[in-house]
């Protein structure tokens, strides 16, 4: 992993320097960026700005960004804001203020976009962020701030969707249908509770418990007790890793049946490699997956993204640097479409984009989040992860319901 990391590193170091100008009289349009090179959010830090520099690598190579008949180079200019929310903000003003640095990417996680967003709003700056994913960035009635991703309310509300799917295709009414919430007491997997309760209202769909677990989330026994008593049609789980390894592991030692289960975090959690069998047909929720069949003009498919970056950083990409690389692609739209290079008429420009890119489509609503692009489920099948949700993008048909264990 280490060198793995040291090797994406090194090549991020000479994409960067691809992406600057060749020579001083090179028209540039500079993007600023907080991403943690050091502290707790390196690695994915490290996948962002990767994603960061292919973008403004391909585009560059295509031709650059066009205002009012002039090609221009993205550079961008990075600093290290350290895993931490205070730096990152620090960090913001000094792109803004001292470096003269007009239009912002955002930086890894929630957090460190929690800290930016007042400082870009304060100057006007337009941020596209595309790792901060809680609800709680868009509801402060920021202009400036755009987000890529799918928020966390959306993250297991696409397992709400299909199982009214199937259950119309089944010929039952989804309002037939029970569900069965566990959720860690965090902000983030708050979140996700309030989007799966939106849309277990849409559908009509009854829920039958609705369980606040404690943070590091080590003990669902109690949960999966009433869910053994109470037979609902879906268990969802929001936990971090910590609680999806504690699901599987648990729904197995209790013998708990229940036809679909959907989490978070399956894939930090190593489920499939710890549980084996135990995490045959989970559903888990994705930001992106390489087998989508979104596509542009800059990276063609979503499958071509990911060679390309397999090529250039000798790893599969992870979504991180996926919707890293669509920020990059938004803003150069938004720019062109706005004629020039004025924050406020760029900002203009972002609030009205509809496009698509190889990671999805993207529409921002006036808080400024993408509502275009659904989250992806994958289900374990086989030992691997297979897209099963939307079911219109799906490479494999879902298990559903879940076999009896």
């Amino acid at each position: 992993m280490h060198q793995i990391r040291n090797m994406a590193i090194t090549a991020a170091c000479s994409l960067a320097l691809a992406t600057m100008p060749a020579m001083a009289q090179d028209k540039t349009i500079t993007l600023g960026a907080a991403v943690s090179v050091t502290g707790k959010y390196s690695t994915n830090g490290g996948h962002t700005r990767n994603g960061y520099d292919l973008a403004a690598k391909v585009i560059n190579d295509m031709g650059g960004v066009k205002v009012g008949g002039v090609s221009y180079k993205i550079a961008i200019k990075y600093y290290d804001d350290e895993s931490t929310p205070a730096r990152g903000a620090e960090l913001a003003e000094r792109l803004i203020k001292q470096d003269g640095v007009k239009f912002l990417l955002g930086p890894y996680s929630s957090g460190l976009t929690k800290a930016i967003a007042p400082v870009t709003e304060k100057y006007k700056v337009p941020m596209v962020e595309a790792n901060g994913a809680s609800r709680s960035i868009f509801t402060k009635g920021y202009k400036y701030t755009f987000a890529v991703l799918s928020t966390s309310e959306q993250y297991l509300a696409s397992a709400v969707a299909l199982a009214a799917e199937l259950a119309k295709a089944a010929g039952k009414d989804p309002k037939t249908l029970k569900l069965a919430g566990a959720f860690e007491n965090d902000p983030f997997s708050q979140d996700i509770r309030a989007g799966v309760l939106d849309d277990a209202k849409k559908f009509g769909i009854k829920v039958v418990i609705d369980d606040r677990l404690p943070k590091e989330l080590n003990d669902m026994s109690a949960t999966l007790t009433k869910v053994k008593a109470l037979k609902p049609d879906i268990l969802v789980v929001s936990g971090h890793s910590k609680g999806a390894a504690t699901a599987i592991r648990q729904i197995s030692q209790m013998k708990v049946n229940v036809p679909m289960l959907a989490m978070t975090h399956c894939d930090s959690a190593k489920i499939i490699k710890k549980f084996g069998a135990d995490a045959e047909n989970t559903l888990c929720a994705a930001q992106w997956e390489r087998t989508l069949t979104y596509k542009d003009s800059y990276f063609g498919t979503a499958s071509d993204f990911a060679d390309l970056f397999e090529k250039t950083f000798k790893y599969a990409p992870p979504y991180q640097a996926a919707e890293s690389a669509a920020a990059v692609l938004v803003f150069k739209d938004a720019i062109e479409r706005a004629g020039s290079l004025d924050p406020a008429k760029v900002r203009d420009a972002l609030s009205e984009t509809k496009m698509q890119t190889f990671y999805g489509n993207i529409d921002f609503d006036a808080t400024g989040k993408n509502i275009a692009k659904p989250m992806v489920l994958m289900q374990v099948q086989g030992g691997q992860y297979k897209l099963v949700a939307p079911q219109k993008w799906a490479a494999a048909k879902v298990v559903h319901p879940r076999p009896t264990p």
